[in-house]
């Protein structure tokens, strides 16, 4: 007899179909799995023979074998365990192989019977939505599942509680979707003294989704303002948390099965490895840029990160995606983020203060500020110098206004890009692009004036000039102007990169 259960391999964000076959016929007692497995599935067979002889059940001495279908799409992870043990079991005769055929199924076992959280049920359940299918899945991540939507979900603690749910016995209890994580506190713009340039260039970020590098010495504040981002940022959408808790589920991070609401924020360390922050590995997996879809991919110490990684960067930012190729599969990620960095201008970081500066100044900061290049420079829409902090403003008392205030100018302006972009396609000011720019951002005459003179002076490239249209009708945004004028354009170009002088 052969038993058919319906489960799902990934490829990046997405699921695609795989059916276990199990077939028991008589032989030479042997356990086989073909199609392609990895290591962890391979291992599955002592899993499963361990969880069924903990219900009371021992595997027939026959020739048992799994075959998953496709056989020529890589299965990787511990997510066939489930329905690798249920595909069995329909072929001994102790679960109806009918009743089985209706479920998408995934799920590690434990060797004691336990039904152990696996990476990427919320996409598992979407994909049994799409085939209107339901899904059997750990009873840790039934919430998770339950946002796919309104399919029948059997969320199962361990193995003997879910043959006990399909052969009519005790019923197990429906999930309902987990409550949305709240947002985190953080430090408030309240803190931050002094430093109002840098604060009016981080409203523009949040307002318009733009890029951000600040510059400066350290204990200037870069870190605390980058940390205050997240405060005066809206929350997702709920089509946003989606997409947001697509990738953490994948990844594993999606915890209780909780979709995210507030904007992800993510601070990699600069040892990272090109893998770590783009994706990729044996087992493909998302990296840190694409964890941070839809929110903020902070790097601090900017030019300590490795060059070849920065530059790994340069796709992702400009398409919003990042292609990991590799022999056996071809995986794309999502990654519209917001990148928001900060470096000291120098290595010893007081390159202003000739009273601290080393002695290798100025060719110390050439040498420091030439390990990031130009293009991924050019793909950052605001640069700001980040002062000291004098005594004299520490001192001061906290500034009357804070992240509060902040955050409704930030969220009046995205909802004026929302309705302008309705249908369209960008989400931001910073995604805007081609003749839908133009349409939006070209400036009134004298804004079009300064801009070409500017152009010209400034040496922008094509990629820096159309990056100037697009902060300068955020900073028109924020103003609550309809058309982008020459105040708009002359603010703009206070935050491009000034060209390097000969």
């Amino acid at each position: 007899m052969v038993a058919h259960v319906s489960t799902v391999a990934f490829l990046g964000l997405e699921a695609r179909g795989v059916e276990v076959q199990v077939q028991v016929a008589p032989g030479v007692p042997a356990f086989i799995v073909v199609g392609l497995p990895d290591k962890a599935v391979g291992e599955s067979r002592e899993r499963v023979r361990a969880a069924l002889a903990a219900i009371g059940l021992a595997l027939p001495p026959k020739r048992i074998t799994v075959n998953l279908s496709p056989a020529d799409l890589p299965k990787e992870g511990s997510h066939y365990d489930l329905p690798i043990a249920l595909g069995l079991l329909g072929a001994m005769g102790v679960v109806d192989a009918e009743t089985l055929s209706a479920y998408v199924v995934v799920g590690e076992l434990g060797l004691d019977g336990r039904v152990a959280p696996s990476p990427g049920v919320l996409l598992a359940a979407i994909h049994a939505s799409s085939r209107g299918l339901g899904l059997v899945c750990p009873v840790a991540q039934g919430s998770e599942a339950a946002w796919a939507g309104t399919i029948e979900i059997v969320a199962a603690p361990d193995l003997l509680a879910l043959l006990n749910h399909f052969r009519g016995g005790a019923q197990l209890s429906p999930p309902v979707p987990g409550i949305a994580e709240p947002r985190a506190a953080g430090p408030d713009l309240a803190q931050v003294k002094g430093q109002e340039t840098a604060k009016r260039a981080l409203e523009i970020a949040a307002a318009g989704g733009h890029n951000l590098l600040m510059s400066g010495p350290p204990g200037s504040g870069k870190s605390l303002l980058a940390a205050c981002l997240s405060g005066i940022l809206p929350d997702l959408t709920p089509a946003e948390a989606l997409e947001v808790s697509m990738v953490a589920s994948v990844a594993g991070e999606l915890r209780e099965g909780r979709l995210v609401r507030a904007r992800p924020f993510r601070s990699p360390h600069h040892s990272a490895s090109m893998a770590a922050l783009v994706g990729g590995g044996l087992k493909v997996r998302p990296g840190e840029v694409s964890l941070a879809h839809l929110g903020v991919l902070f790097l601090d110490e900017l030019p300590e990160f490795s060059r070849p990684v920065l530059d790994s960067l340069r796709q992702p930012l400009e398409t919003g995606t990042v292609s990991v190729a590799r022999a056996n599969a071809h995986v794309t990620f999502p990654a519209r983020v917001q990148l928001i960095a900060a470096m000291n201008p120098c290595r010893c970081g007081h390159l202003g203060d000739a009273s601290l500066a080393c002695a290798r100044a100025p060719r110390c900061a050439a040498d420091y500020q030439a390990k990031v290049s130009g293009p991924l420079l050019d793909r950052i829409d605001l640069h700001v110098d980040v002062a000291a902090v004098s005594a004299a403003d520490l001192v001061l008392p906290p500034p009357a206004e804070g992240s509060a205030e902040v955050a409704a100018r930030v969220a009046a302006a995205r909802a004026i890009q929302t309705a302008r972009y309705d249908g369209q396609g960008p989400r931001t000011n910073a995604e805007a692009d081609g003749a839908l720019l133009d349409a939006v951002a070209t400036p009134d005459d004298p804004g079009r004036k300064l801009l070409a003179q500017a152009a010209e002076a400034m040496r922008l490239s094509a990629r820096g000039f159309h990056r100037v249209l697009r902060v300068s009708r955020t900073i028109a945004d924020l103003a609550g102007s309809e058309s982008v004028g020459r105040i708009h354009v002359a603010e703009a170009l206070s935050y491009r990169r000034r060209p390097p002088t000969n």
